[in-house]
């Protein structure tokens, strides 16, 4: 009666002051009141979905109360000591260790686990803190296994390292009525520098690769213009060495026909007049040309002589080569 009584005379202090924020929260107060005075009277508590509570008798542990409604007659020493969830949880734990090649390096670790209903009581009395004794355990773990291995084995054994965790746990938080679902390394973070040093180390090794690529490339590139540069020069050897020969054998033809038909002259007239004749088409020619470049000398028809003489001399060389 005494809270009744105080609950009047807030609302009525509310509605002289007409401070309407008070008014609403004693109302609220009200009917927490009732809905509390309703539960102790009728010895009636509800356990949500998903949820236990842990009963007690005169202070000791008594029995899990499953989810819905259950009498707890308090006036015979039962007491509601709190409930416990059931459903699953997730810890992200963020653990700062060194590998072996001394790397400083932050492991971000992700524990799913969720509390046993045939075991609420150990899960509700033996632990204080659940989630620093898990973070307890994955910091162990993580700085026992991660300090083994290198900064690029570490991120290859991931699956590995949380495996080892997930171990570990299973087999300290089991007898405190938890279960491990599953252990997650979800992040392995080196130093800013250190990652700007792995990248640069990889982007050197493809620029190396890619210069070797290149080499090879324009080697082969050089090889297959060599072969072609030869093939080329070969087959203009044979242009020029049959050039050479049906000059050859055109000349022969022609000083053999002119000695028969003019009675009297030589071979060698018969060069020499054929070079003649040659020697002025070309001075012809490059008159024609007004960027001509070419240059003879000496010149003059008196030199005619000593080029037929040359000329002689290598196409006789020619003929004796190719009979």
């Amino acid at each position: 009666m005494y809270i009744l009584d105080r609950w009047y005379s807030k609302v009525v202090h509310c509605l002289k002051t007409e401070d309407m924020s008070a008014l609403r929260k004693s109302n609220r107060e009200l009917f927490i009141l009732k809905y509390t005075m309703g539960q102790l009277l009728c010895c009636c508590i509800q356990v949500d979905q998903s949820t236990v509570a842990i009963k007690e008798r005169f202070g000791k542990f008594d029995e899990v109360l499953e989810p819905g409604c259950h009498c707890l007659p308090w006036f015979l020493g039962s007491q509601l000591a709190g409930h416990l969830s059931l459903r699953l949880q997730q810890l992200d734990v963020k653990c700062e260790t060194k590998t072996k090649d001394n790397v400083f390096v932050n492991v971000v670790a992700s524990v799913q686990y969720r509390a046993l209903a045939d075991k609420a009581n150990d899960a509700f009395y033996k632990l204080s803190n659940t989630r620093s004794q898990i973070q307890a355990y994955v910091f162990d773990v993580i700085r026992a296994s991660v300090p083994k291995l290198n900064l690029d084995d570490a991120f290859e054994q991931k699956n590995q390292i949380a495996k080892a965790v997930e171990d570990e746990l299973e087999k300290a938080m089991s007898a405190y009525g938890f279960e491990i679902v599953q252990t997650l390394i979800v992040d392995i973070e080196p130093d800013e520098h250190v990652k700007r040093a792995m990248n640069e180390i990889n982007a050197a090794a493809r620029l190396r690769v890619a210069a070797t690529e290149k080499a090879e490339a324009e080697k082969i590139l050089q090889i297959k213009r060599a072969e072609g540069e030869a093939e080329s020069k070969y087959l203009s050897g044979l242009g020029i060495a049959r050039q050479r020969q049906a000059i050859v054998d055109g000349l022969r033809d022609s000083v053999l026909g002119f000695s028969v038909n003019v009675p009297g002259t030589t071979a060698k007239d018969v060069m020499d007049m054929v070079l003649v004749t040659q020697y002025f088409d070309t001075m012809k020619e490059i008159g024609a040309t007004s960027k001509s470049s070419a240059v003879f000398i000496p010149h003059g028809p008196g030199a005619v002589r000593d080029v037929a003489t040359q000329i002689r001399e290598g196409l006789l060389q020619a003929s004796t080569c190719h009979p």
